[in-house]
């Protein structure tokens, strides 16, 4: 019997929120963790909740959900994040936008996302309506893999857009998000890095203020008030954070005395 909808859940120690996830996912045909290996009790609450586990070894963002996708046998794949919950509403339309959907129908849906920031429901700055590329047709859909962070598909076919939102509890506290775009900047520089782009002097200050002038003002991050310039702030840090790593992966390692 061929399975119409999986939902998908990439892993890495999700023990907090993969039981909330999983159990707002209990209308999709399957439910299938793709684990990179966790040493909590990831898997055990997978398999308490009726989820199948699939272990596969993480290189980057990209290669896992290409590998979930070539996996995982089903008419439609809908990617969610463990820490994202999907309503009631959303799952009523996901039902509804592949329900009768033929060849010419759209081969995948962009889904808004509402961002919780230490508590607080993002409103701008690029953090809502945050849409993401995630129910897509397989065999029509792969991963870009020269985007192995914040992964961008190619798609075979148009795309649709769907109007309820993922339920997104992306960071509790300032530090933990100090901590997830510590890791991200290198990605960032890698990828900066392979496309042979260089900083310049004037770089160090011209693209953090492009980048807080981006979210703050044209994205709109001023409609969080503190918050916006909280986190607009932040990433303007992370992008000279970035352009810095940048500098360093130029200069190569540093010669032995």
């Amino acid at each position: 019997m061929s399975i119409e909808l999986a939902a998908v859940v990439l892993t890495k120690n999700e023990e907090r929120h993969l039981g909330d996830c999983l159990d707002s996912l209990a209308w999709a045909d399957e439910r299938v963790v793709f684990d990179d290996y966790s040493h909590d009790r990831t898997v055990d609450i997978a398999r308490a909740k009726g989820a199948r586990v699939i272990s596969h070894a993480l290189e980057d963002f990209a290669s896992q959900r290409n590998a979930a996708l070539q996996t995982v046998e089903a008419t439609w794949i809908l990617f969610v994040d463990a820490d994202e919950r999907v309503t009631p509403a959303l799952a009523d339309e996901v039902r509804h936008a592949i329900e009768g959907a033929g060849q010419e129908s759209p081969a995948g849906w962009w889904i808004p996302r509402y961002n919780y920031m230490i508590g607080h429901r993002m409103r701008g700055g690029g953090w809502y309506p945050d849409h993401q590329l995630r129910l897509l047709r397989r065999g029509k859909a792969r991963y870009d893999p020269a985007h192995p962070v914040h992964e961008i598909v190619i798609l075979n076919g148009e795309a649709g857009t769907l109007q309820e939102p993922f339920i997104h509890y992306n960071y509790d506290t300032v530090a933990q998000f100090r901590r997830k775009m510590g890791r991200y900047t290198a990605f960032e520089a890698e990828i900066l890095y392979l496309e042979g782009v260089r900083a310049r002097p004037w770089t160090y200050v011209s693209m953090p203020l492009r980048e807080f002038w981006r979210r703050f003002v044209k994205l709109r991050g001023y409609r969080d008030h503190l918050y916006g310039l909280l986190f607009c702030g932040l990433m303007s840090w992370y992008t000279l954070l970035a352009y810095w790593r940048l500098r360093q992966l130029h200069a190569g390692p540093t010669p032995k005395p």
